[in-house]
C-alpha cells in the first residue's frame, strides 16, 4: 500500500512539473522589440525608450514612443508591432490590429512576430483583405421550436 502511495505521489509530481513547463512555453511574454536591419538612429532611440515605457506600464507614453519610431521607419515590421502592443494594452484592439497585420506584412520571416499571442486572435494576418469576422452567433436549434410539453 505505501508503494502505491509513493509511486502516486512521483507521478503527481511529474505531472504538475510537465504542467507548469507546458503552461510557461505556450504564454510568452508581450514585449516590445528591437527594430532590425538599417534604421535610423532615432527610430532606435524611440523604440528604446518606448520599451522603457511599456515595461514600467506606462502604456500612453509607451505608445507616443512607438508611434513616432513607425513615422520614422514605416517599413519596419518591429515598430509597427511595438506600437500594436502598446495600442492593445490601451484597448484600441481595432487600430492594434491593423498594426499587427502590418508588422506580418512588413516583417514576413520574423516568427516571434507571426507566433506572437497578440497577433494570434486576429487570425492569419493573410486574410487581412477578407471582411472582418464577426462573432459567431449560434444558429436556432430545431429543438427551441417544439412546442411546450412535448416531452420524449
Amino acid at each position: 500500500m505505501k508503494k502505491i502511495i509513493q509511486r502516486v505521489a512521483i507521478v503527481s509530481v511529474v505531472l504538475v512539473v510537465i504542467g507548469t513547463t507546458a503552461c510557461s512555453q505556450t504564454r510568452k511574454p508581450l514585449v516590445p522589440l528591437a527594430l532590425e536591419g538599417e534604421v535610423k538612429s532615432q527610430a532606435t532611440l524611440l523604440t528604446e525608450q518606448g520599451t522603457q515605457a511599456y515595461q514600467a506600464k506606462q502604456f500612453e507614453e509607451a505608445k507616443r514612443y512607438f508611434e513616432q519610431a513607425v513615422a520614422a521607419e514605416p517599413q519596419s515590421g518591429q515598430a509597427h508591432y511595438n506600437y500594436a502592443l502598446a495600442l492593445n494594452a490601451l484597448g484600441d484592439s481595432e487600430v492594434a490590429r491593423q498594426h499587427f497585420i502590418a508588422a506580418a506584412d512588413l516583417a514576413p520571416g520574423d516568427k516571434v512576430i507571426w507566433d506572437s499571442p497578440a497577433l494570434s486572435p486576429y487570425g492569419n494576418p493573410e486574410n487581412k483583405n477578407k471582411a472582418k469576422l464577426q462573432p459567431h452567433t449560434p444558429r436556432q436549434s430545431s429543438f427551441g421550436s417544439m412546442p411546450s410539453g412535448g416531452g420524449f
